[in-house]
């Protein structure tokens, strides 16, 4: 590009650019034979892409599933032709805010998430978290998609419902280990 191009694209006058010119403040310029001076555009850096996995499972009993969740993102990652950066596996609930490797992956500042099923990622307010971490330069990529809205639907009433239900019999069993203790201390 000329050298009027490039104070304009500076957002400077062309003197202040023909002054840096002669100062040589100006990278990559070539003056040509008839006095024009030509300044070569420099190619702005592809973007680094930062791609991470997610895996999750809700208790210790199905552990060995992350395992195989973390194979099928793995082949789906490897059949766009994307080279994985990081793998965050994690056993804890959807429902759980304080998920350590989550927060370690939000943290590491990724530019994509891949995830199996939105659930995995978390239970609810998947959308808003989408939309966040967007904001943040990330793209959340999900393997599953609910196919339609119904089943979308049907999946988070099945959420609800099973979230409400381990909080009762998780209130439930504490109640009963607190009655017990309170037995045991009573007959000693």
């Amino acid at each position: 590009m000329k050298l009027s191009a490039y104070a304009k694209a500076n957002g400077v006058t062309y003197q202040t650019a023909y002054r840096w010119f002669r100062q040589g403040l100006v990278p990559n310029t070539t003056q040509l034979a008839n006095g024009t001076i030509l300044v070569a555009e420099e190619k702005p850096a592809a973007p680094q892409t930062r791609l991470v996995i997610y895996g999750r499972v809700s208790n210790a009993s199905r552990r060995k599933e992350i395992d195989y969740q973390i194979q099928r993102i793995e082949t789906f990652c490897s059949a766009n032709g994307w080279q994985i950066d990081a793998i965050y596996k994690e056993v804890a609930s959807g429902m759980n805010d304080s998920r350590k490797q989550l927060w370690r992956m939000i943290e590491s500042k990724p530019t994509k998430i891949v995830v199996e099923n939105k659930d995995r990622l978390t239970r609810f307010g998947f959308a808003y978290l989408e939309i966040l971490l967007s904001k943040l330069g990330c793209e959340v990529v999900v393997m599953n998609k609910a196919t339609t809205d119904e089943q979308d639907l049907i999946r988070d009433l099945v959420s609800i419902i099973t979230s409400f239900c381990c909080r009762l019999y998780g209130l439930r069993r504490g109640y009963n280990k607190a009655k017990k203790i309170r037995e045991e201390m009573t007959n000693d």
